[in-house]
């Protein structure tokens, strides 16, 4: 019995008594799929740790309908408010203080007195938050460490039966995990660059300060874990070639890409080549990262060789995430 539905209303009602009854549900949203769970249950919000293999110190991130109901878990302050006003729904989670008095598991906060908090725009997301009548709870859709899923056919790759019950509702269209910025100190820190750039954090807010950092120590964001975002295949970063037994992930014109011993990059087959975008576009790289690296690592290459990717806007984002990926398999 397959565990994707399609998401209509009465799969969506069925979703939801689910998760009132402490089940998990895979859900989408504009970033990447989620695995939800009642963010108010903590044997609920548990689960969700030991179906990702994911660390119980590292956060998880709780999704709300408006800034209005996410006001009853945190406490906003004016640039909270600002950014709420500009950027919600869509992919911008905001670490603010959590008040004494939700009833937000203390597990999505992992021990700190915070909570990352977003408000997503997908109609399926918010459809089943509004049934559900409470917040989710939601990190990514597969086994921690793992490459983010854009589909529901990742999640079942990486998940199988522990995603318990999958929501289809089409491929994510960001497909970056939501910028994360952390609202609690005199200045505002970026923790993990997406879909809200630096560039529009700036525009709004003034000073902005950078910690991406990569760290197996307790984070204060998800997705600062020095593990995360791996393909099982190596990763080689700013290729000016393809070497023998590579795949490609291209960007941009790929015409004077060579492969050594012959040949040119761009006459690959199919199965080794894959451009995120041939006109030079990030936001449509973004969209595509994901599901080119999951079809590039299941084709049984010796690594794939990546292009350079320019560090800028939506790009800082894109090499944040596939830093990491490398990162993490220098350093197993």
């Amino acid at each position: 019995m397959s565990l994707i539905f399609e998401a209509t209303e009465e799969n969506i009602t069925k979703a939801a008594e689910r998760m009132k009854n402490g089940g998990l549900v895979a859900l989408p949203t504009e970033t990447v799929y989620g695995l939800g769970a009642d963010a108010t249950n903590d044997r609920a919000v548990a689960s969700i740790f030991a179906a990702k293999g994911r660390p119980s110190f590292n956060p998880v991130i709780v999704h709300f309908r408006s800034k209005e109901e996410a006001a009853d878990a945190v406490v906003f302050n004016y640039q909270a408010e600002l950014l709420a006003a500009l950027f919600w729904p869509g992919p911008l989670t905001m670490i603010l203080p959590r008040r004494d008095d939700t009833d937000i598991s203390k597990l999505c906060s992992a021990g700190l007195p915070t909570l990352a908090v977003r408000c997503p725009s997908h109609p399926v997301a918010r459809k089943l938050i509004k049934v559900l009548q409470k917040p989710i709870a939601a990190p990514s859709a597969n086994a921690s460490g793992s490459l983010s899923p854009t589909t529901p056919q990742h999640v079942l790759l990486s998940l199988g039966g522990n995603a318990g019950m999958i929501l289809a509702g089409g491929k994510a269209a960001v497909g970056l995990e939501s910028t994360v910025v952390d609202l609690t100190g005199e200045v505002p820190v970026l923790l993990r660059p997406g879909a809200v750039t630096l560039e529009n954090l700036q525009q709004h807010l003034g000073e902005v300060l950078l910690e991406f950092s990569v760290t197996s120590e307790k984070p204060k964001s998800p997705g600062q874990l020095l593990k995360h975002y791996a393909p099982k295949t190596p990763l080689r970063l700013k290729a000016v070639d393809v070497k023998p037994g590579e795949a490609l992930l291209a960007f941009g014109s790929a015409k004077f890409m060579g492969v050594a011993g012959g040949g040119a990059a761009k006459d690959l087959p199919q199965e080794a080549y894959q451009n995120l975008s041939e006109k030079g576009d990030l936001e449509e790289a973004a969209a595509h990262l994901f599901s080119m690296l999951h079809y590039l690592d299941a084709g049984g290459f010796e690594s794939i060789a990546v292009m350079d990717i320019p560090d800028t806007g939506l790009g800082v984002a894109i090499n944040d995430r596939l830093r990491r990926a490398a990162g993490a398999q220098k350093h197993p």
